[in-house]
Order: C-alpha cells, then sequence, then structure tokens
C-alpha cells in the first residue's frame, strides 16, 4: 500500500511537471489551432541555432514587376523564396466595400500560397486613420489622435470593432491545401515609440495605448474565434533599456513575440552596429526569460550600396554570441522606385554577397523549412 501511495505521488508530481512544461510552450491562445502552436514551437527551436530570412511583399511584387505567379526577387537570386513574407492589411479598411472584398481575395491567395509551399506569413497593419485623413501618418493640419476613441468607451469603438471583424473573417477564410486555417504573426501598431504614426507615443498616453493592445488581441482571440494568430509587439529603435522596451507593454499574457524595427543603426543613419546588437539582445533577453518569440521584425538599407552589407552588417550582428531571432525581415521592393528596395535583385551591387548570406547555414529560406506547422 505504501509503495503504490509513492508511486501515486510520483505520477502526480510527473503530470503536473508535463504540464507546466506544456502551458510555457503554448501562445497566448489558449485555444490555438494545432499549426499555430506547431509553428511558435518551432520558431522557438529554430532561433536557437538559426534565423529565418524575411522580405516585405515578397511575392505580391519587387523590383519592376507586379503580380507575377510564383516569383520573388530573393528566388531569381536564390532559387528559394524567402522563409517569411510580410504582408499589411492596411488596404482592409477606408476604401469601399468593393475594393475590400478584392484586397481580401488578394491577399488570400497569397497566404495560401505560401502557407502550401511550407513558408511563413507575418503581417504588419499600416492602419488608416479611421477618424481623419493623413492615412497611417501622422500629420500636424489633418490627423486626429484617434487611439481613445477606439478603445472600450470611445465614440468609434464600434466602428473599430467591425474593421477588426473584417479581419477575423478574413484570417479564418485562409485556408490551405490541407483545409487547415494558416497560422499567421499579427504585428499591429508597430514603430509605437515614434511620432510618425498616428498611434504614436506623443499622440496617445502610455494607458491607452495598452488598453487598445489588449482589446484588439482579446476581441479577436475571444470574441472573434481567431485562433491562427500569433501576436507581436514591436517598437521602433528608441529605447536603450529592458524598462524603455517594456514602457508601452501590455503583459506577458497579452504577447507572443517580443521585437524591435531598426533602420538606423543598420546603416541608414550611419553604422552603428554594436548598438543594434546590444538593443536586438535586450529583445532576445526578454524573450528567453519570458518564453516568447523574439524576431528582428524590419531593418534594412534601401538601395543596398554596401556590397557586404548582407554578411559584414546584417549576419554579424544576428550572430552575436547568445542571440535568438526567430526571423529578420526587410522591407519590400518598390514596382516603380529606382531606390526604393532592400533586397537585391539579378544585377544588384550586393547580389554576390546576398548568395553568400543564403548560403550560411545560419539562414533558413523558405527551400530549408521543414514541416515548419508540425509538431516534431
Amino acid at each position: 500500500m505504501k509503495l503504490l501511495l509513492i508511486t501515486i505521488i510520483c505520477l502526480s508530481f510527473a503530470a503536473a511537471s508535463c504540464s507546466n512544461q506544456q502551458s510555457d510552450n503554448l501562445p497566448i491562445d489558449k485555444y490555438a489551432t494545432a499549426e499555430t502552436v506547431g509553428l511558435y514551437n518551432n520558431l522557438k527551436d529554430l532561433s536557437k541555432n538559426h534565423v529565418l530570412f524575411g522580405h516585405q511583399h515578397a511575392t505580391e511584387y519587387g523590383h519592376g514587376w507586379f503580380g507575377d505567379e510564383d516569383r520573388s526577387d530573393v528566388k531569381s537570386i536564390t532559387g528559394s523564396h524567402p522563409a517569411v513574407i510580410g504582408i499589411d492589411l492596411s488596404g482592409l479598411s477606408g476604401r469601399s466595400l468593393e475594393k475590400i472584398e478584392q484586397e481580401k481575395s488578394r491577399l488570400q491567395k497569397n497566404v495560401v500560397n505560401t502557407y502550401n509551399r511550407g513558408g511563413v506569413t507575418t503581417i504588419s497593419w499600416h492602419f488608416k486613420n479611421p477618424l481623419s485623413g493623413g492615412g497611417f501618418y501622422w500629420v500636424d493640419s489633418i490627423s486626429v489622435a484617434s487611439v481613445p476613441h477606439l478603445i472600450p468607451g470611445g465614440e468609434a469603438h464600434e466602428e473599430y470593432k467591425t474593421i477588426l471583424t473584417d479581419i477575423a473573417e478574413w484570417a479564418k477564410s485562409c485556408v490551405g491545401d490541407d483545409d487547415k486555417q494558416v497560422p499567421m504573426i499579427f504585428r499591429p501598431y508597430h514603430e509605437f515609440d515614434g511620432d510618425w504614426f498616428w498611434w504614436g507615443k506623443s499622440h496617445t498616453t502610455r494607458e491607452d495605448f495598452i488598453s487598445l493592445w489588449k482589446f484588439t488581441v482579446s476581441y479577436l482571440r475571444d470574441s472573434l474565434d481567431v485562433h491562427n494568430f500569433l501576436y507581436a509587439f514591436s517598437p521602433d529603435n528608441r529605447f536603450e533599456s529592458e524598462e524603455g522596451f517594456l514602457e508601452r507593454y501590455p503583459g506577458d499574457e497579452w504577447v507572443d513575440m517580443v521585437g524591435m524595427d531598426n533602420y538606423g543603426d543598420m546603416g541608414r543613419d550611419g553604422y552603428n552596429l554594436e548598438r543594434a546588437a546590444k538593443k536586438l539582445m535586450i529583445v532576445s533577453d526578454y524573450a528567453k526569460k519570458s518564453n516568447k518569440l523574439a524576431a528582428f521584425t524590419e531593418t534594412g538599407l534601401e538601395t543596398i550600396p554596401d556590397t557586404t552589407w548582407w554578411t559584414d552588417a546584417l549576419l554579424n550582428v544576428l550572430k552575436m554570441e547568445g542571440m535568438q531571432m526567430s526571423y529578420v525581415l526587410v522591407w519590400r521592393n518598390d514596382i516603380n522606385s529606382p531606390t526604393h528596395y532592400y533586397a537585391p535583385f539579378p544585377g544588384q551591387v550586393s547580389e554576390n554577397n546576398f548568395i553568400d548570406f543564403y548560403n550560411d547555414p545560419f539562414t533558413l529560406f523558405e527551400k530549408d523549412l521543414n514541416q515548419i506547422y508540425k509538431e516534431k
């Protein structure tokens, strides 16, 4: 009898330990789809020895082209699409219903194709100001500080709920060839520590920003049953410490991924790679201790005039000892502009160095991914 009691106690402790371990490896959505949980855990595991490469709008358009089937500037050079494809929901509000439906269909196709190939989608949201002109940017003579009007109790709260409902319907409509909803990394209200967007630091209080974040996650997840999103929190590079990084953080129960956007230290405002690495380490260290994913959510050097930028700047920063980033994403390649691009294309001066970057075992592209949505 005594031996049986000891055995039961031991099994209870083992079960509790297993339960705790499982809860430590789950997204903030306890009803997240199996594929979303698989993505979350596989990104965490891969970040220990690798980083996924991402490019914004990579398969939608590129340098001098638009809408070509199964094309990206990155694939034209390497033979593989980026592992992470960035899309944007800016077209899902502030337009006619007809254009919104067209955009939903276009984005859905892109997301599903990426999933069927085995790649990953991350979503930014250049949300057009719902209460004024100016688009997503802050324009002094036009823009309204809309955040307090969107949160519960605000005069535009119901309108905001309608916009989120449209996003939810779209998210749930993205279904792959395996009949599973496509997991996506949703990164709303990015670069909130700057002043260039209407949700920026000088246009809303800390409390209202956090309220907006919490409501957005809660409404999508708990009210609208979106269970294929991971939620990413990413300021720009204006912080110098963990305390500064977390100044508008809503809490661990509201975030799956922590990240940062940083163009300035990576060459735009002159090179300060040591500072870039230090700030990324703040992000990485916080992710480790809070059991979150970490990512370099936006970076790049416009026109990439530095012929060794990929290995001497970006890769050196990402390989800093102890750093764990699940992915790094560079910004888009404009269709028409001769200068607004952040990934190379055939003939671009950093092309050969990018191939070295691609061939480095540390970097992963779409062809390198192996069932990233399946629990290993």
